[in-house]
């Protein structure tokens, strides 16, 4: 089955960009070192060969990753964002009923999640907790401290 993955434009192009780099960048880079350690003679007993190889596959598993994500990337037109419940891409505020603290954050792609920038993955648990709520609902999430109650008090895109 096919995870589509829902990214802001800044987004998949970020994505993109990191993609090409791999490509463009560490992936001669690995292979010049497998190159170099290959020139050192016995390949049983050399530690920086097999270390560049590993590296190698490393880089290739993660490519391949980065490339079924983008193949896979649809861009949301935040202007036809229904605001009425949460959904990826939304901002939503949210007031902690247990301390009373309001936070607003926006909903996002796993990839593009970044708590610095106020922006949590869809697959985080007060993510998916909060992921098709309206305006006023109460979430109840599991989180590593125990369960948390927060009411939603807005949603914009």
């Amino acid at each position: 089955m096919t995870q589509i993955n829902y990214y802001t434009p800044e987004g998949l192009d970020k994505l993109k960009k990191e993609l090409h780099e791999l490509k463009t960048v560490e992936r001669p880079k690995i292979s010049q070192q497998i190159a170099e350690a290959r020139d050192k003679g016995d390949l049983s007993e050399n530690a920086e060969y097999d270390a560049a190889k590993e590296a190698q596959g490393l880089l290739e598993a993660r490519i391949s990753k980065m490339e079924t994500a983008i193949a896979n990337a649809r861009v949301v037109d935040e202007s036809r964002m229904d605001t009425s419940k949460a959904y990826i891409l939304s901002k939503v505020t949210i007031k902690n009923l247990g301390n009373g603290q309001e936070l607003t954050y926006q909903l996002v792609a796993e990839n593009e999640a970044n708590l610095a920038e106020k922006k949590i993955s869809v697959d985080s648990p007060i993510g998916k907790g909060l992921l098709g709520k309206e305006l006023g609902e109460v979430a109840e999430i599991d989180v590593p401290a125990g369960k948390v109650k927060f009411e939603i008090v807005g949603i914009s895109r």
